[in-house]
């Protein structure tokens, strides 16, 4: 059953991919959403017979290499944290890919695009399912390539080419840390298979490494590398740049690899080596501050952006900082929730903003919108359940797993966990208020779609038209049109090949092949925490995850969360609120307002726009000395000394040489002649002025 789960999905990947031309596109959609289909199937019924089991069971596919002592084999790990990640992995891929049947429908390369999807499933299962390290690192990397692909699949825009580039150069930092990390773990434990790690770990916990000229706690250096990878994959603070960008790519591939794959790869990585990092109490502690500040970071970026695919992008970067919260004070079961949870309802939202640039003809600017609920009204109901959902109203999926991550921050006694717990009630506050402003301004209000956005009302840009001129989310915003580096326009919409019609039209609701998978997943969003919340982190929690994850024999967290003050649990409803009250007031009672304060506060208005400036931070300390580094080498190393000594040194004098002698060879033959007197007139000279030399006898 494993090995199909795993492997259909490769199938469809190398048929479509191989043989699309000849199979066409229906078919090609066709065998690729089927083969998903069908091992989704599979993974729910794995979900429904593994959790509770003791031990992990293993399944042997073969042998993959080895190097002397080392052998290294592809297998599958298979426990309760293996059948959640397969279930959330194959259930958002099927019906991304069924929903991607009706949005891809005017594109040409649709074998191409929905081979990359289920190649990108692939690799998020042997991830999952990993037995070691490295076949994990081998998955790790595969997630990589492939959302390079998918991210690039629009490569005739060059804003495609360098999201997709630069998705990919990122994730080569986290990765290089995270390789790191694996080869420290080996050196320490003689293993990269998971039992062997676990096994070997507590004997050796004390153990120090020597680094940099200091004795480092080995576990702690080690858990620190592995979270560099995290960090990366995550797109957690400091090395979250490339998330943003990753909008470039078709809004399926946006659904795919911020709800269900690429970054939850980083949490399930921390889970699945929980009993490592509860050796190392001081990692712990930066992976509950940097998931803290992620939370809050990306929820004030949230605040003021208007491309909406942008909005739920920074949405799913905060929501990703509240898991790795959860994780940092040791509540893995809590982390895994949410990834669970957040699956359901970050899918829904942006395969529910792909409806809506649908219905808007590939508008994605929300100042060109409102008055939709009236033309779409069925991805109107759709979006607020994932809005409810994401803000964790009372009884909706986030409200179970969202809420006990704010508890465990507070129950914690852990170094950090106050800034922690502060940071995710307040981005609480922000979700709401940018989860309520995308809908005001999508769905209600005056239509300002008509004749193309003539008459605009904005939120923030009309007060401040120098801002707006300059920041992230310009008028005109379109999916399948190139962008600039800051998100500008740099081709009209009507010169895009991916643009079919004109924007003089009416907003229309999207075909039964894209709802379809909308109402499944709101289903999700709604229930998904009523009916797992008791397995997940209730009274069912320690025999539903079985030894799955690891918990120190200090580490109370999940029990003491139902001991925190009143007020605690009550914080994340009271920020849900305030948040709602907010935008309501600000986007329908006094839609003038967010342009006012945009206009009083213009620094802060373009720092928050401009994404805290970590883009032209980065561009001035690593991208502009990298470019002078290589144009340095370029015109010095290479073309001075290089080219000066090679091509245009020696071997250009050889040249000159050469054409000095050819003159010499004029074809006359009394100037041959001429230089054979010479010749032996010079011979005889040199022998009168020498002497013969003596013969002895």
């Amino acid at each position: 059953m494993y090995h199909a789960i795993v492997f259909l999905p490769l199938v469809g990947a190398l048929l479509a991919g191989l043989f699309g031309r000849q199979l066409g596109p229906k078919l090609s959609e066709g065998i690729t959403t089927g083969l998903l289909a069908f091992s989704a199937l599979l993974s729910w019924g794995a979900f429904l017979e593994v959790p509770g089991s003791d031990h992990a069971t293993r399944v042997q596919v073969a042998t993959w290499f080895t190097a002397g002592d080392l052998v290294v084999d592809w297998a599958f790990r298979i426990d309760t944290l293996t059948v959640i990640m397969l279930v959330v992995v194959t259930s958002v891929s099927t019906l991304v890919h069924l929903y991607s049947i009706g949005y891809m429908a005017e594109d040409p390369h649709r074998p191409r695009f929905f081979a990359y999807l289920s190649l990108f499933t692939f690799a998020m299962l042997m991830l999952v399912t990993a037995d070691n390290l490295v076949q994990m690192f081998f998955g790790w990397e595969g997630v990589g390539l492939a959302s390079y692909l998918l991210i690039g699949f629009w490569y005739e825009k060059p804003s495609a080419n360098a999201a997709a580039m630069k998705a990919f150069i990122v994730n080569r930092v986290g990765d290089f840390g995270f390789s790191l990390g694996i080869f420290l773990v080996f050196v320490l434990t003689g293993s990269i298979a998971f039992d062997g790690i676990f096994a070997r770990a507590p004997e050796i916990k004390d153990a120090t490494f020597h680094f940099l000229g200091y004795d480092w706690s080995a576990w702690t250096l080690a858990c620190l590398l592995l979270f560099m990878g995290a960090m990366g994959k995550s797109a957690l603070f400091l090395l979250h740049t490339w998330l943003p960008d990753a909008m470039e790519g078709p809004t399926p591939v946006s659904a795919l690899i911020h709800a269900a794959t690429m970054v939850t790869a980083g949490v399930f990585m921390v889970a699945r080596l929980s009993p490592l990092f509860e050796l190392a109490p001081n990692a712990l502690v930066v992976v509950t501050v940097i998931g803290g500040i992620t939370a809050f970071f990306a929820a004030t970026i949230g605040l003021v952006q208007n491309d909406i695919k942008r909005v739920i992008a920074y949405s799913t970067c905060s929501q990703l900082g509240y898991m790795f919260v959860a994780l940092g004070v040791g509540a893995y079961s809590a982390a895994v929730f949410h990834l669970f949870t957040h699956a359901f309802f970050k899918a829904l939202l942006f395969l529910g903003a792909g409806s809506v640039i649908h219905a808007m003809h590939h508008e994605q600017d929300m100042r060109n919108m409102g008055n939709l609920r009236r033309y779409i009204p069925f991805t109107s109901a759709m979006m607020t359940i994932g809005t409810l959902a994401l803000i964790g109203f009372p009884f909706t999926a986030g409200y179970y797993s969202k809420d006990a991550i704010i508890e465990a921050a507070y129950a914690s006694t852990r170094p950090g966990h106050t800034l922690a717990f502060l940071c995710t009630v307040v981005a609480a506050l922000m979700t709401s208020f940018y989860s309520w402003r995308l809908f005001f301004m999508t769905f209600e209000g005056p239509a300002r779609w008509a004749g193309h956005g003539a008459t605009h009302h904005d939120d923030h840009a009309v007060a401040h038209a120098g801002a707006s001129a300059q920041a992230d989310g310009a008028l005109g915003h379109h999916e399948g049109v190139a962008h600039d580096d800051k998100g500008h326009d740099i081709e009209p919409a009507s010169h895009s090949a991916i643009e079919h019609h004109d924007h003089a039209h009416t907003p229309h609701e999207s075909p039964l092949v894209m709802t379809i998978p909308l109402a499944l997943l709101a289903f999700g969003a709604l229930f998904a925490g009523l009916i797992f919340k008791n397995r997940f982190i209730g009274e069912g929690m320690d025999a539903f995850w079985g030894h799955a994850l690891g918990h120190g024999p200090d580490n109370h967290i999940m029990h003491d969360i139902h001991a925190v003050p009143a007020i605690v649990s009550y914080a994340p409803f009271i920020m849900m609120l305030t948040g709602f009250v907010l935008a309501y007031w600000m986007y329908v009672r006094r839609p003038e307002l967010p342009g006012q304060l945009a206009a009083q506060q213009p620094s802060l208005y373009r720092f928050l726009l401009n994404k805290w400036y970590f883009d032209e931070l980065y561009d001035r300390i690593f991208v502009r000395p990298a470019k002078d580094f290589g144009k340095f080498l370029w015109k010095e190393a290479d073309g001075r000394v290089i080219d000066g000594m090679g091509p245009d040194g020696i071997a250009t004098r050889v040249l000159d040489v050469t054409r000095g002698v050819v003159r010499l060879q004029t074809g006359y033959v009394y100037h041959y002649a001429f230089v054979m007197l010479v010749g032996v007139a010079a011979i005889l000279s040199w022998y009168m002025l020498t002497g013969l030399p003596k013969v002895a006898h």
